[in-house]
């Protein structure tokens, strides 16, 4: 494992399960020192079982993103037990599909409270201490394709994207003259746990969102991680403000694909 990252300090919110261990995990065995955020401490804990069972050395901490001074609290947590830190991933989210007309206040609240709210303070927080300290570092939120499209069901969770989105290209704007480089990584239809429960338990609509994927699979939550590991190294020093999707194509238009492969099993 290609150690390029020894000595970093990395917080990742939504750090506890899911593409959040898995970026966790990714950039521990490349030698960061990792902390990870949640509101759930249960999640924490066994994100911790897991990271300490690959001998990385990392640190959980309770906050709510939602909360301007939790997030602050948890900084200097962080800063406590590992020191400044270099990286932070903004991957806390939170998204159910339910129609916009079914959708109350608080499910809109909750979900863009957390991604948007919840991006910007962490953001805000970590960027404001490396420019006091006069230090360089790196910024990688976590957003969807859908940030551009929209999705049915999932208005509270694209505009909080699209938000993101936009205030990613804003900071890498604003810091870029402090060595603060944002960028994000937008995942397409990903394995997961919670993405299995939530989007597609149901055996057709696994097989209909399948189908939209060019390559034909879904993704796995290292092939994200690996993403987000080369936009924090040293080797994308001269990236910021972009957005590099995994996703296999899906986001690509296709809408001629199918007559595309009629000709090939036809040629004339």
């Amino acid at each position: 494992m290609n150690r390029d990252l020894q000595g970093r300090v990395v917080l990742i919110t939504g750090g506890g399960t899911g593409l959040g261990l898995g970026i966790a995990t990714e950039l521990g065995l490349s030698g960061a020192k990792v902390a990870i955020a949640s509101r759930k401490e249960a999640n924490l804990n066994n994100g911790l079982t897991h990271l300490r069972s690959r001998s990385i050395d990392a640190f959980a901490v309770v906050a709510d993103v939602r909360e301007a001074d939790e997030v602050a609290k948890a900084v200097d947590s962080v800063e406590a037990r590992f020191g400044p830190v270099d990286i932070l991933i903004n991957n806390a989210a939170g998204n159910f599909v339910v129609p916009a007309e079914r959708l109350s206040p608080h499910g809109w609240t909750s979900v863009v409270g957390t991604v948007l709210n919840g991006s910007f303070f962490c953001s805000r927080e970590v960027g404001r201490r490396l420019i006091q300290q006069g230090r360089h570092g790196s910024i990688v939120n976590i957003i969807a394709a859908y940030a551009w499209t929209g999705g049915a069901g999932t208005v509270h969770s694209a505009s909080a994207k699209a938000g993101v989105l936009a205030m990613t290209k804003t900071l890498a704007v604003e810091w870029a003259q402090f060595g603060i480089r944002v960028n994000a990584v937008a995942p397409g239809p990903v394995e997961t746990e919670g993405a299995s429960r939530q989007l597609w338990a149901d055996p057709d609509e696994r097989e209909r969102l399948l189908a939209e994927v060019p390559m034909g699979r879904f993704g796995q939550v290292e092939e994200v991680a690996q993403a987000v590991h080369f936009l924090v190294s040293d080797g994308a020093g001269f990236v910021t403000g972009a957005t590099l999707t995994v996703d296999g194509g899906e986001s690509l238009p296709h809408a001629r694909l199918e007559v595309v492969d009629k000709l090939r099993k036809n040629p004339s």
